[in-house]
C-alpha cells in the first residue's frame, strides 16, 4: 500500500490504468489501524488487479472533505477516474472483496 498525498491524489488515482481501492484514515483510529493487515493481504493477493492507497484524513483536509470524508475508515473505489463505490467503517476481507469486485464490475 502506498501512502500519497493530495498532491498526488490526481496521478496516483485518477490517472491509475488499474481500478484504485482509497483508504481514508488517521493514525489515532483504532478501526483503520485494524483495516491495515486486511488491506495489505487484498493488495498481495490481487496480483496488479487493482492498487491500493492510503490518505491521511488528518493531514489531507481538504481532499478527505471534497470526498464528504466525515468519519474514518472511508473506502472509495476509483476506475477510469471515477469514484464508483464507496463504504465507511472497519469491515471483514470478505466484505471488503466483494464490495470491490461488486463496484469494479458495476462501472
Amino acid at each position: 500500500m502506498k501512502q500519497i498525498t493530495g498532491a498526488e491524489f490526481e496521478s496516483e488515482v485518477l490517472g491509475s490504468k488499474e481500478p484504485v481501492l482509497v483508504d481514508f484514515y488517521t493514525d489515532s483510529c483504532p478501526p483503520c489501524r485494524m483495516m491495515a493487515p486486511v488491506l495489505q493481504e487484498m493488495e498481495a493477493e490481487a496480483n496488479g488487479q487493482f492498487k491500493v492507497v492510503k490518505i491521511d484524513a488528518g493531514i489531507e483536509g481538504q481532499l478527505a472533505s471534497t470526498f464528504r470524508v466525515n468519519s474514518v475508515p472511508a473506502f472509495f473505489v476509483f476506475t477510469n477516474g471515477k469514484c464508483v463505490g464507496q463504504t465507511l467503517g472497519a469491515r471483514s476481507k470478505a466484505h471488503m472483496k466483494k464490495w470491490l469486485e461488486d463496484s469494479i464490475h458495476s462501472s
